[in-house]
């Protein structure tokens, strides 16, 4: 099995989500990440989903993606076709700043910025892919940690965005 991830390029329209995470669900796949923005074109929107599947799989997903009414086109990548992002919120007690320098350290080495700073705690945020965000996890473990959060991924295809492309080829008929 190997990670994947899908763009679903749609229409905003309400219980979309619903129907694409039930094709999931039908199949008994475990999603790993789901997030949903606009897209580069006015008034579509994208869904960015990461799974481990094989490629077979995957290829069937998307294709049953497709057949959804307000999907417009719906696409896979490996992740060297793709350029990508996580962030993650740490919420560390404040005190373990008075440890010297440790935690400020920790939190340059790791190219991480500090968001808040309140009297029981300081809010942390780290850009990057899971691993990154994990290893700052483990090091915050030691401090203690009262929260932690990390939101799916967003994504940028290396080459050229296919759904422009795809647009274009509707146009041309």
């Amino acid at each position: 099995m190997k990670e994947f991830t899908i763009s679903v390029f749609s229409e905003n329209k309400i219980g979309l989500l619903t129907r694409i995470v039930s094709v999931f669900t039908r199949r008994h796949i475990n999603v790993n990440s789901i997030t949903a923005s606009e897209s580069s074109i006015e008034g579509i929107h994208r869904f960015t989903i990461v799974v481990k599947l094989l490629e077979e799989e995957v290829r069937k997903v998307v294709a049953q993606i497709e057949k959804q009414v307000d999907v417009i086109k719906s696409f896979y990548y490996h992740n060297e076709e793709i350029i990508y992002q996580e962030i993650a919120l740490y919420k560390v007690p404040t005190k373990a700043f008075s440890d010297g320098d440790k935690v400020e350290q920790l939190i340059r080495l790791h190219n991480a910025r500090i968001l808040s700073i309140e009297p029981e705690y300081t809010v942390v945020e780290k850009t990057g892919h899971p691993a990154e965000t994990e290893a700052l996890l483990a090091e915050f473990k030691k401090f203690g940690i009262f929260e932690f959060v990390r939101s799916g991924r967003v994504a940028i295809v290396k080459p050229m965005e296919q759904l422009n492309t795809y647009l274009k080829s509707l146009e041309n008929l």
